[in-house]
């Protein structure tokens, strides 16, 4: 994800289609889990990323001007929070299952919050270092899962995944007058070469993998890039221009589900007691960082 978080503005009453807008956003990206599941059985991932960030370019590039004067720290925010960041993740999805992956990515939420307290002078509460806790243990009980124990590689690169996502929102917050929808496409413009690149260099088989692709591919490149990016972005910066984003973060806790949901519907993923209940936990310490205010 890529979300630039603005200061909290006054409190509000979320109308019917804030919510649906609200619940449209965690589906798309949740589901964006299971899309990439499905396709990189069959795909290298980083060239997966660099597909997807080609589409969402090309849809939106043509809407916003070109932003001069940000455009070496969109390049290097790119390199960081998309390029970096999505290697990590959907190369860490490979060895798991869609669900899980969605579960433990939601430590992004709390490395935005260590983030914020360590290197741009926010002080959080105790809520908040609650939730931290809470959401590491979680992650925890999921890597302990038998299954996902012997992936404890593509754990890992999850994690850092999540980390390095939050070290690109704290890049983001300090971005001065640029609007989201010129980020996102600008971000998309510089990170597709980048991913390609990337792609050259550590995996192998590309032209093969174009060449022998099927739909499932193609529908998961347009998913990620139209629907997943392009679509659920818009739809999250609408949200959080008119809303205080305290009130509609909180939607963001219904990714893992819509995540966990789609892979047993659509990839017959099973998850065992230890995991839902890790689950639990990191979207309970998720909750508690999200939801209300120290």
């Amino acid at each position: 994800m890529t979300m630039i978080a603005p200061p909290l503005g006054p409190a509000t009453n979320l109308r019917l289609i804030d919510m649906l807008m609200g619940v449209a956003v965690a589906m798309a990206w949740g589901m964006g889990f299971v899309f990439a599941k499905a396709a990189i059985g069959y795909f290298p991932p980083i060239l997966l990323m660099s597909f997807r960030f080609f589409v969402t370019a090309l849809a939106l590039v043509w809407f916003v001007r070109i932003p001069r004067a940000h455009l070496g720290r969109l390049a290097l925010i790119a390199l960081i929070a998309s390029t970096v960041q999505y290697s990590l993740t959907f190369t860490g999805l490979k060895g798991l299952d869609a669900g899980a992956a969605a579960l433990i990515v939601q430590l992004e939420v709390p490395f935005l919050v260590l983030i914020g307290a360590l290197f741009l002078g926010e002080a959080p509460g105790w809520r908040k270092w609650a939730g931290i806790a809470l959401a590491f243990v979680g992650v925890w009980q999921i890597a302990g899962a038998p299954q996902i124990a012997a992936a404890w590689i593509s754990v890992l690169l999850v994690i850092s995944g999540a980390f390095i996502w939050a070290v690109g929102q704290a890049m983001i917050r300090r971005l001065d007058g640029i609007d989201g929808l010129t980020v996102t496409a600008w971000i998309a413009v510089m990170a597709a070469p980048q991913l390609l690149v990337s792609s050259l260099i550590f995996e192998t088989g590309q032209w093969a993998a174009i060449t022998g692709a099927g739909w499932v591919v193609w529908v998961a490149v347009a998913y990620l890039g139209l629907i997943m990016t392009a679509l659920g972005y818009g739809l999250w910066y609408t949200l959080i221009r008119r809303n205080p984003v305290s009130q509609v973060a909180p939607f963001l806790l219904l990714l893992p589900l819509s995540a966990v949901l789609g892979g047993v519907l659509f990839l017959g993923e099973s998850l065992s007691s230890q995991v839902l209940v890790g689950g639990a936990l990191v979207v309970g310490g998720v909750g508690f960082i999200l939801i209300g205010r120290d």
